[in-house]
């Protein structure tokens, strides 16, 4: 956030001028967009999990959608997985089980946002490479990047000879018989994590439902700038999805938690080549808040239910 500060600090007048003047029907458009979102990765999750638990409702993976969001901003996103874990738990899926899902599913989610990059990009060839040409070798980057980072997660579910290396070194260490009953009850989980991956990847019309539901729930996030820009008849709703696809893409090769800075800094520089600076600062705040803050809000009220439920 600093460095964006200082980047564009020269340009924080026309930013405050462009959200000053966003009509409240904007905001109401992008939370209805952020909203579609969320109820869609809760239609994906429920198809996982009724996988090992036929009455997994759909009310529960819009639930676990919004739970998941509350902790990616509380934990700055290394508690969503977490918290999607313990959620599964709590309905009946075991752990084991539901770090596979849950691994599995993220994958296919990483996967369809370098396919949906890739098909915008194609779509809006000739207007991307005239504005963004010079980015093609980092797009390349983060396309390897997320194969990488899906491959090495399915590896690591899926993996027998990962898991016996993992436990030769743990025999190493625990000489003294201290932690025998943990790691024999680590083994038990692994075979089950191994044989619950296989169960997810053997089921080829499961995997291609959720790529393509995933690419439908993905165009109602990327296609939040365009809402902003529409005015402008500067771009195009094809061109504001390849230019916000891409811009997810660069982020990515830039590490920070949870996407913080890194997302806002991309987003803004690309979008400010074809709309300007304030409007593109305007717009990555605004894409922020639908896409973060937005349902760590509902998520805050979900999770205050069931703490409150908790104790009664």
């Amino acid at each position: 956030m600093a460095v964006i500060v200082y980047t564009f600090r020269e340009q924080a007048g026309p930013i405050l001028h462009e959200l000053k003047n966003t009509s409240m029907w904007v905001v109401a458009v992008i939370c209805l967009s952020s909203l579609v979102y969320e109820c869609m990765e809760g239609a994906v999750t429920m198809g996982f999990a009724r996988e090992y638990r036929p009455e997994f409702s759909y009310t529960f993976g819009v639930e676990s959608a919004f739970f998941c969001s509350f902790y990616r901003v509380a934990t700055l996103g290394s508690g969503a997985g977490i918290a999607a874990v313990y959620y599964f738990n709590e309905k009946g899926i075991p752990v084991s089980k539901g770090t596979g899902m849950y691994m599995i599913e993220y994958v296919l989610h990483k996967l369809s946002i370098a396919i949906f990059s890739v098909i915008f990009f194609a779509l809006s060839f000739g207007f991307m490479m005239e504005y963004f040409g010079e980015y093609s070798h980092l797009l390349a980057v983060g396309y390897i990047l997320t194969v990488c980072i899906s491959g090495v997660m399915v590896f690591a579910c899926y993996s027998t000879k990962l898991h016996k290396w993992i436990f030769l070194v743990l025999d190493k260490i625990n000489r003294k018989h201290k932690f025998d009953g943990q790691i024999r009850e680590l083994r038990e989980q692994c075979v089950v994590l191994e044989e619950a991956s296989a169960f997810l990847l053997s089921k080829p019309l499961l995997i291609i439902r959720t790529i393509f539901m995933d690419l439908v729930k993905l165009a109602f996030w990327y296609g939040i700038p365009y809402v902003v820009f529409y005015k402008t008849g500067e771009i195009t709703l094809p061109q504001t999805l390849a230019v916000t696809s891409l811009s997810v893409m660069l982020a990515a090769v830039l590490p920070s938690p949870a996407g913080i800075g890194s997302t806002e800094f991309v987003f803004t520089l690309l979008f400010a080549a074809v709309a300007g600076t304030g409007a593109a600062g305007s717009a990555s705040l605004l894409y922020r808040f639908a896409t973060f803050v937005f349902p760590f809000l509902v998520g805050m009220i979900i999770v205050i239910r069931r703490r409150i439920g908790m104790r009664k």
